[in-house]
């Protein structure tokens, strides 16, 4: 183990020669000290020195930067990059991935930067979706400015999904309908069917039904039967207050066997109340229910009416 750090301070001590000057020497070799610092975070990697090594690969970077090699520059940030996961140094990831995609970019080398991008966002996920939702981001806006449909569509599939589970439902729409279109310039229908049954649960999410039977009135017609059968009785049962209805559509097979999000998305969505027939109102003190002299109350003015006969007659005796 000694003997690997030993070996890594000869490389650094190495790499510092080669950048001084001289008076016959007026431009540091910056090719030479790269090669040595990336030699010395090899050594200190492998005696477990995570810290050590991920400081000479940032000077490797800066060196190959320096000589104008973008492309190693970018290369050694993502390693270093690689070491900070290691190291539990989340913070300093994405800085790392977006200067290292910077540098692909000016190398003409996107798709590698986007890459990077992605790497790091699915490093940061799990923690930190909020950092992993701004790589995916702008490793998609990478790929529209690069024309890359297919890297474009990933990137924009998993911004979506992202956006689901941080609940954040009306930028989720947005994102279903531009992954949408990414779709439609490869007339990838199946994908825009499954799309529409998405976008429709985001929109009920936002509990904005009108928006969701839009949705389906847009795009149904690139869904599958079944899809098409259970966003009808979907929309149905929100129109119809029917929360049983709306249980059934949502416990769909194929609901179900969604990406997680959506699938998570369903079964946490708000089910309609129902309708309830009101109720008649009871108001306290009232006076008694009026009684019609021919009904009821006919007989008890009859039952009266001898006995007044009898005080008459009682009197004339």
């Amino acid at each position: 183990m000694s003997s690997k750090i030993q070996q890594a301070q000869e490389h650094i001590a190495q790499a510092e020669k080669y950048l001084k000057t001289s008076l016959l020497k007026w431009r540091p070799d910056y090719d030479s000290a790269a090669d040595e610092y990336n030699k010395a975070a090899m050594a200190y990697r492998n005696a477990k020195q995570l810290s050590e090594c991920k400081d000479c690969l940032l000077k490797c970077a800066e060196c190959n930067k320096q000589n104008r090699q973008l492309f190693h520059s970018a290369k050694a940030l993502d390693q270093a990059m690689l070491v900070c996961k290691d190291l539990n140094d989340f913070n300093s990831i994405r800085n790392l991935a977006e200067r290292a995609c910077h540098l692909y970019q000016q190398h003409g080398s996107p798709q590698s930067g986007a890459a990077t991008l992605d790497k790091a966002a699915k490093i940061l996920e799990p923690n930190y979706p909020q950092e992993s939702l701004a790589l995916y981001q702008h490793a998609l806006d990478v790929s529209m400015i690069e024309d890359s449909s297919r890297q474009a569509t990933e990137y924009a599939t998993k911004v979506a999904r992202i956006l689901v589970k941080l609940n954040m439902f009306d930028q989720a729409a947005d994102a279903i309908r531009r992954e949408i279109g990414l779709h439609q310039t490869s007339e990838a229908y199946g994908a825009i069917g499954r799309l529409a049954v998405a976008l429709v649960l985001v929109q009920l999410a936002r509990e904005d039904y009108v928006a969701a039977e839009k949705a389906f009135k847009e795009w149904g017609n690139c869904c599958d039967p079944q899809e098409v059968q259970t966003l009808e009785s979907l929309l149905q049962a929100y129109d119809d207050e029917d929360p049983e209805l709306a249980l059934r559509a949502l416990s769909s097979p194929f609901i179900k066997h969604m990406d997680i999000e959506y699938a998570k998305l369903a079964r946490d969505l708000k089910l309609p109340k129902g309708l309830q027939a009101p109720k008649a109102a009871v108001i306290e003190n009232a006076t008694a229910s009026y009684v019609s002299p021919s009904t009821g109350g006919e007989s008890s003015t009859i039952s009266q009416t001898p006995a007044e006969d009898d005080d008459d007659e009682g009197g004339l005796c």
